[in-house]
């Protein structure tokens, strides 16, 4: 299994639904089968469409979900969805640009000299090592764990604070749909 950053415009050409699905040409077909079983973040591009002079787009990271598996598109010949569990599709507490600072979340959109790796950027889908996806989880999640992000920041060997069990039911809504919480909650830094 292997982690990806999966792009999808605000209005997508493909039948992109960030919460269900995924809809990719056969190009990537390869890449999204290695993510099956694991997580992938979503990533929002400049283009708002697919016409080439829209803009608008926020250029960050927005959301993270799992990937349980991949379907052919029988309607359009040599298409995909990558079928999300739905259960697993988190938007981010706050959206992560693909740079701050100068410094990049994917290494792979820096060339040499420190500027942006356009080919690179134009894939749709683009694997990535654990320490970088966590690095942007933990940027999208900061308010919550109460860090400063920034994707330079190191990984911690292991948890900063002892887990802390919640003595009371919570009650959240997450997209329309009520959650009980009754378990104890980890929060890894």
């Amino acid at each position: 299994m292997t982690k990806a950053v999966f792009t999808s415009k605000v209005t997508p050409s493909y039948k992109d639904l960030p919460e269900e699905r995924y809809h990719f040409p056969r190009t990537y077909l390869n890449y999204v089968q290695q993510t099956i079983g694991d997580y992938i973040v979503y990533y929002e591009p400049r283009r708002s469409s697919s016409d080439l002079s829209s803009r608008g787009g926020r250029q960050s990271y927005f959301g993270v979900a799992r990937v349980s598996s991949v379907i052919e598109d029988v309607e359009l010949p040599d298409h995909y969805f990558a079928i999300i569990d739905s259960a697993t599709y988190l938007d981010f507490d706050t959206v992560v640009p693909f740079q701050e600072q100068g410094e990049y979340y994917e290494s792979a959109l820096e060339k040499d000299d420190g500027s942006t790796n356009k080919g690179a950027f134009g894939r749709a889908v683009r694997l990535i090592p654990d320490n970088e996806f966590d690095r942007i989880l933990r940027a999208g999640f900061a308010p919550i764990l109460g860090e400063v992000h920034s994707p330079e920041a190191p990984s911690p060997p292991g948890y900063s604070e002892p887990p802390t069990r919640f003595e009371k039911n919570h009650l959240c809504t997450a997209y329309e749909r009520p959650i009980l919480i009754d378990v104890p909650l980890q929060v890894c830094g």
